[in-house]
C-alpha cells in the first residue's frame, strides 16, 4: 500500500496497543506532531518537559506493555535520557522518536541550531545507543524495514529503542505492507522438549520446589502461567523486591521477601535449599540482595530469560520462558491444595490525637489498598515503608528499585492513569521528590485524571539524611503550602484536598478521598526525623558501603 513514513510508524505504534504520545512540541517534530494529530486512535500528551514525558511513558508502559515519547533534536531528547536510562534499566519498552534536522541538512553536516556546531549528527545517536537496544534513522529507502526492526527488538528486548525522523522525510509516500507487525515469539522445537525434558527430570526428584520471582516474570509476560503453577502444583514462591506484587502475596504459598541475610526466614530457607528452584532471571543488586548475600543453589536453579533458559548450568537458547512454562505446567500433576488458615487481622485501631508515625502510617495504608489498585511508590521513605505491607490480590505495584531516580512517581501516576483509568490509582511521593517534577501535576488536573495523591511532608530527603547528614542543610527542601498548589495548576479544577497530622485526621481523609471520585491531594506531616524501621537499618548500611572505614560517617 501506498502510504507516508510517518502515518507508518504511527500506524506500527498502535499495532502494539500504543494509544498515546508524551512528549514536548519541538520545531523538528511538529510535522510529526501534526500526522499524530490526523491519526485515528493515537492522542498527544503534551508534557511540562521531556524528562517527565519519559517517567509518564514509563509508567504508561507498565500498564500497558509498550509506550512512546517524542522529543525534539538534541535539548529536548537530552532531557529525557534519564528517564529512558531507567526504562532500560527497568526492563520497560519504550518507543523514543526525536524529530530530527532535515536529512539533506544531516547528511552533508550543515551547522544547525540544537546541535553542537559541528556538523555531527551521530552524536546523540551515540548517547541513545548506550541505553536502548536499537537504534535508526528513517530515510525513504529504510523507512519500513527499520521501523519494524527496532520496535520488533522493543518488545522481544522490553527495553527502550531509538528512531530518528528527519523532518524532512515525514510525509514522504514509500511502499508498505499491509500486514499487522508481528513479533516473533515462538521457541525452537527441539530446543524447547529437551529443555522441558530436563525440567521434568529435575521435578521427578524434586523434595523441596521453590520458585524465586524478579521484574522479568511481569515484563515478558510469566505471572499469570506462573500463577497457573503454582495454584496447580502448589509450589511455595518468594518475591525479590523488584518484583513486589507481581504474585498474590496474600496466597499462603507467598513465602515473602528474598532479600539475601535479610530475607524472612521462611523465605531464605525455602529459596537456598531448595533441590528446584525457578527463578525469573534475577538481578541482583545491594539494595535487593542484603548487600550481595543472595545464595542461589547453582546445580538446582532453573533460570528463565526472554529467549534463552538455563537450567543447572546447561544453556538452551531460543526456547521462549512462557513456553517452557505452560508446557510445564501441562505436564506436573495436580495437587489439592490444603484449607488455608485464616490470615491473622493486624488489630489495628486508631489512636486519634497521636501524631502521624512512620511505623503506624504504612500498616493504616495497606489497609486502605483495595484489590485491583495501581500503588505507585516513590523511591525512598514511601518505597521502603510499603515493601514490607501485604499487598491485596491484583495490585500492581510501580517503582524505580533499581534506577532509583527522584522524582518519577508524579509523572508516572500520569501515564499509569492513561494506561487504565478504570482502576485506581494512588501516588506515595515525598516532598524532596515532588520538587523534582511537581509542573506534572498540572497536566494530570488539566486531563481531568483522578489519582489519590499522598504527599509526605518531612521538610527534606529522608533517606538521606539517614545515610549521612541527619541534620545538615544538604537534605533540607522548602517547606512549600503545597495545598494550595492544585489550585495554582488548575484555578477552575475539581479536585479533593485535605492535610493530616494526626491518626484521626489521617482516618478521615481516607474516608473523603475514597468517596470524593475526584483527583486527591493529601499533603501528610511527619516528623524529619522519623523513618520506617527498614530505613534505619538501610541508612547506616549503605553508608558503610559507599564510604568505606574511613568515610565520613564513622565521624
Amino acid at each position: 500500500m501506498k502510504t507516508t513514513i510517518g502515518a507508518f510508524l504511527l500506524k506500527r505504534l498502535r499495532q502494539l496497543g500504543i494509544r498515546h504520545v508524551f512528549g514536548v512540541p519541538g520545531d523538528y517534530n511538529l510535522q510529526f506532531l501534526e500526522q499524530i494529530k490526523e491519526a485515528d486512535g493515537l492522542e498527544f500528551i503534551g508534557t511540562c518537559n521531556e524528562l517527565n514525558a519519559a517517567y509518564a511513558a514509563d509508567g504508561y508502559a507498565r500498564l500497558n506493555g509498550a509506550a512512546a515519547i517524542l522529543t525534539t533534536y538534541g535539548v529536548g531528547e537530552l532531557s529525557a535520557i534519564c528517564g529512558v536510562a531507567g526504562a532500560a534499566a527497568e526492563h520497560v519498552p519504550m518507543v523514543c522518536i526525536t524529530g530530527a534536522p532535515p536529512l539533506r541538512a544531516m547528511e552533508q553536516g550543515w551547522l544547525l541550531h540544537h546541535t553542537l556546531a559541528e556538523g555531527n549528527y551521530d552524536d546523540m545517536l551515540n548517547c541513545y545507543r548506550q541505553f536502548t537496544v536499537a537504534q535508526t534513522r528513517l530515510t525513504p529507502l529504510n523507512a519500513v524495514t527499520e521501523t519494524d526492526r527496532v520496535l520488533i527488538a522493543c518488545q522481544q528486548e522490553k527495553r527502550p529503542v531509538y528512531i530518528q525522523l528527519p523532518s524532512d522525510v515525514s510525509y514522504l509516500t514509500i511502499d508498505a505492507p499491509d500486514e499487522p507487525l508481528v513479533i516473533p515469539s515462538h521457541s525452537d522445537p527441539e530446543r524447547l522438549e529437551a529443555a522441558l525434558a530436563h525440567l521434568l527430570e529435575l521435578w521427578s526428584e524434586a523434595r523441596r520446589p521453590a520458585l524465586l520471582i524478579d521484574m522479568d516474570a511481569d515484563r515478558f509476560g510469566l505471572a499469570g502461567p506462573l500463577r497457573q503453577l503454582v495454584a496447580k502444583a502448589q509450589i511455595p514462591y518468594a518475591s525479590m523486591t523488584t518484583a513486589k506484587g507481581v504474585l498474590d502475596e496474600t496466597d499462603p504459598l507467598w513465602l515473602g521477601h528474598y532479600i539475601g541475610r535479610s530475607s524472612p526466614p521462611r523465605a531464605k530457607e525455602a529459596v537456598e535449599t531448595s533441590d528446584f528452584l525457578i527463578a525469573t532471571a534475577p538481578r541482583f543488586t545491594e539494595a535487593n540482595s542484603g548487600h550481595f548475600s543472595q545464595s542461589l543453589p547453582p546445580a538446582h536453579t532453573v533460570q528463565l530469560g526472554g529467549r534463552r533458559t538455563a537450567i543447572g548450568g546447561e544453556f538452551y537458547e531460543g526456547v521462549v520462558a512462557r513456553d517452557l512454562v505452560e508446557a510445564f505446567t501441562e505436564r506436573v500433576g495436580r495437587v489439592e491444595a490444603e484449607a488455608a488458615p485464616p490470615r491473622p487481622q493486624d488489630g489495628w485501631i486508631v489512636e486519634p490525637s497521636a501524631a502521624l508515625t512512620q511505623a503506624r502510617l504504612w500498616p493504616r495504608i495497606a489497609r486502605f489498598i483495595a484489590p485491583g489498585d495501581v500503588v505507585i511508590a516513590e523511591s525512598g521513605t514511601s518505597n521502603i515503608g510499603l515493601t514490607p505491607q501485604v499487598l491485596p490480590a491484583g495490585t500492581t505495584y510501580i517503582t524505580a528499585n533499581i534506577w532509583g531516580s527522584i522524582g518519577y512517581t508524579l509523572p508516572a501516576v500520569l501515564g499509569t492513569a492513561l494506561a487504565d483509568e478504570k482502576r485506581r490509582h494512588l501516588l506515595f511521593i515525598g516532598d524532596g521528590s515532588f520538587q523534582l517534577t511537581v509542573q506534572e501535576l498540572s497536566t494530570i488536573l488539566r486531563l481531568r485524571l483522578k489519582p489519590i495523591i499522598f504527599l509526605l511532608n518531612n521538610r527534606g530527603y529522608t533517606i538521606e539524611r539517614f545515610i549521612l547528614g541527619m541534620k545538615d542543610a544538604y537534605n533540607d527542601v522548602a517547606n512549600w503550602r503545597y495545598t494550595e498548589l492544585p489550585g495554582v495548576f488548575a484555578p477552575e479544577g475539581d479536585f479533593f484536598v485535605a492535610q493530616a497530622g494526626t491518626e484521626q485526621e489521617l482516618e478521615t481523609v481516607l474516608q473523603q478521598a475514597a468517596a470524593s471520585g475526584k483527583l486527591s491531594f493529601i499533603e501528610l506531616h511527619l516528623d524529619p526525623f522519623d523513618a520506617p524501621d527498614t530505613l534505619k537499618k538501610f541508612g547506616p548500611a549503605t553508608a558503610e558501603f559507599d564510604y568505606g572505614p574511613r568515610g565520613p560517617q564513622r565521624a
